[in-house]
């Protein structure tokens, strides 16, 4: 087995906190719908509630929730309240979840089996293997 950098362990632990937050923001149903849907485009409260069908206290709360944890911004125009995604690892989890869940998930299989280099050596025991999903333009 490779010996771990040390400094990359340190980095690890270093952000493994701020990983977890993340996926605690995101393992919420009704967030992580509202964070889908703005992730195609900025949304008032009044379409989120719409076209999400989540009633307004409980959008509400859901809302302050991701804004409080920095994943949305807010703008205002008049009266209405317009929200998007503000922070960049929400938007790239957003976008390999979308790929995953709303697209064909056989081209994302495609893709990470190509995305895979032929030289790496086989995995032994427990190890995994990660791969970065480039969305397509």
């Amino acid at each position: 087995m490779t010996p771990v950098d040390p400094s990359v362990m340190e980095q690890l632990k270093e952000k493994a906190p701020q990983a977890a937050e993340l996926l605690r923001q995101l393992a919420n149903g009704n967030r992580l719908l509202i964070l889908c849907h703005i992730s195609q485009e900025e949304r008032s409260v009044g379409q989120l509630e719409q076209d999400l069908g989540i009633r307004q206290p409980g959008l509400s709360q859901q809302l302050a929730e991701l804004r409080q944890s920095g994943l949305v911004k807010t703008r205002r125009e008049s009266r209405s309240i317009y929200y998007s995604i503000a922070d960049e690892r929400a938007e790239a989890v957003m976008a390999m979840l979308y790929e995953i869940f709303c697209k064909d998930a056989k081209v994302v299989t495609q893709r990470l089996k190509e995305a895979e280099a032929p030289a790496q050596p086989p995995l032994k025991g427990d190890a995994a293997r990660f791969a970065r999903i480039i969305p397509e333009d």
